[in-house]
């Protein structure tokens, strides 16, 4: 019977999903073919001058086994169900003229019913704990045509084009992914090892500088130099096994240089902005080979002894990254069926033993303070997880677009993603499953998509830090974006 409890929220969503599905059908009519541009406002006759606004949420309804030990506002919780909003976003970018472009990107992210409010929103009320997020810039960034792709005197497609900009931007290294748009991914998020640097020393995955960007034949290209913003964490005390271990200090940071480069094989990607398409369902034959880095000097630093005072060691973050990513159509045109497959390694220097866990959207409030600390795990309450470390990790993800039906719009695509983590501070590798569907209602317009994802637990125990577990998530999003 007790089992049985534990399971309910498993019940209520899993029921929730296959109702959804099942009335799938019916939505199928209300399918827009009416998308073409987006939303974009025209500037004059021509089109050439427009202003083109983006709008998306992404719904998240989740089932999530916690880790041992969890509270939730500070009563025990073996499982948690919520819905909340991942990503609720606005963007909009201007082309005045073929030389100047103009991007803002407001939204909010991470809302639960418990977490992800507005600062110092806590306890009951109309501010009460998750209520009312902040609004903010996540991309504000002008662009200067230097080499323009269409030359703007002949109309003729330049082989090479150079663009250069300034501000709170997106274009930066280490691979493709970490470059990548939230509106059409294949699994239901990005493994988030891509953003490794995630509002420690950025904003939201940006930082502040000046880029260039551009193309060379088939090479596409994006560098940057970025001033990131100040981390001050304590420095941790050695471990008592692995030594000095590096914590997020850069105090007044030095400048952080980094790019991305690949080469594409068939068909030619949009570099008008850097969000990287996750999968075109079809409807282009695309083959990449990449690779990036990312450099800050003096980002973290480390204590040698638990006696040492300040100055303490200080170390370069160097993070690098190679990849592919493959989208083909495949078998008969008229079932317009495809494989899209994308595969990621990457290679962290933090400095000794640096190692974060992070939990997304988690709705713990802590552990159960009756709980030995020797009990608990590494990876936090909730749904946390080891996020990234100095060492080395491996992302890959496949998926299929099935036939096209004859009367029915709508696509199915099942996939599955793996990640393994072998990092410095752990005296075990990882391994992390995700397998799942999406239902397109209308392509990535309108998109239905439930997964199911593990995770494995960490303990340190004498003296080791290993597995000793799982534990699950079931989550069921709804996308629309116009």
């Amino acid at each position: 019977m007790k089992q049985l409890q534990k399971s309910k929220p498993y019940l209520a969503v899993l029921s929730a999903a296959m109702c959804i599905t099942l009335a799938i059908n019916v939505l199928l009519a209300q399918g827009s073919d009416l998308y073409g541009s987006g939303l974009k406002l025209n500037l004059d006759t021509s089109g050439k001058r427009y202003v083109r606004f983006i709008i998306w949420n992404q719904i998240w309804m989740r089932s999530i086994q916690n880790n041992p030990g969890t509270q939730v506002n500070g009563e025990n919780a073996a499982n948690t169900w919520d819905v909340g909003a991942r990503r609720l976003r606005v963007l909009a970018y201007a082309q005045i003229s073929p030389r100047y472009l103009v991007l803002a990107h407001i939204g909010i992210n991470n809302q639960t019913f418990a977490t992800g409010g507005a600062s110092a929103a806590a306890g009951t009320g109309p501010y009460g704990q998750g209520k009312k997020p902040q609004l903010f810039f996540h991309d504000a960034w002008n662009e200067f045509a230097v080499v323009p792709a269409i030359n703007p005197t002949t109309k003729k497609v330049n082989k090479n084009s150079l663009y250069v900009g300034a501000g709170l931007h997106y274009w930066w290294g280490i691979s493709r992914i970490s470059s990548a748009s939230t509106l059409n991914f294949m699994a239901i998020d990005a493994p988030i090892i891509n953003w490794p640097l995630v509002e420690v020393s950025d904003q939201f995955v940006r930082q502040y500088g000046i880029y260039a960007k551009g193309k060379l034949g088939k090479l596409n290209y994006s560098m940057h130099l970025n001033k990131p913003f100040a981390t001050n964490l304590a420095t941790a005390n050695p471990d008592a096994t692995k030594g000095p271990t590096a914590t997020d200090y850069n105090a007044n940071p030095k400048a952080a240089w980094g790019g991305y480069f690949d080469y594409q094989f068939f068909e030619q990607e949009s570099n008008l902005l850097p969000f990287r398409v996750g999968s075109y369902l079809g409807t282009k034959k695309v083959l990449n080979v990449g690779a990036g880095f990312y450099h800050n000097k003096d980002g973290t630093r480390s204590k040698p002894s638990v006696t040492a005072t300040a100055p303490f060691t200080k170390h370069d973050i160097t993070l690098l990254g190679a990849d592919v990513f493959a989208d083909l159509p495949i078998g008969p045109k008229a079932k317009h069926m495809a494989i899209t497959a994308y595969s990621v390694f990457y290679n962290y220097n933090f400095g000794p033993n640096y190692l974060r866990a992070v939990g997304i959207m988690n709705p713990a409030s802590g552990f159960d303070p009756a709980m030995a600390a020797a009990d608990r795990t590494i990876n936090g309450p909730g749904n946390g997880r080891i996020f990234v470390g100095t060492g080395s990790l491996w992302y890959t993800q496949a998926g299929l677009l099935l036939p096209s039906g004859k009367q029915s719009k709508m696509r199915v695509q099942p996939f599955a993603a793996y990640t393994f983590k072998k990092l410095e501070a752990l005296d075990q590798a990882g391994s992390y499953f995700d397998v799942g569907a999406n239902f397109y209602i209308d392509g990535h317009h309108a998109k239905i998509t439930p997964q199911y994802s593990t995770r494995p637990l960490y303990y340190n125990q004498n003296g080791k830090r290993q597995i000793n577990g799982t534990r699950g998530e079931f989550l069921l999003q709804f996308q629309v974006y116009l």
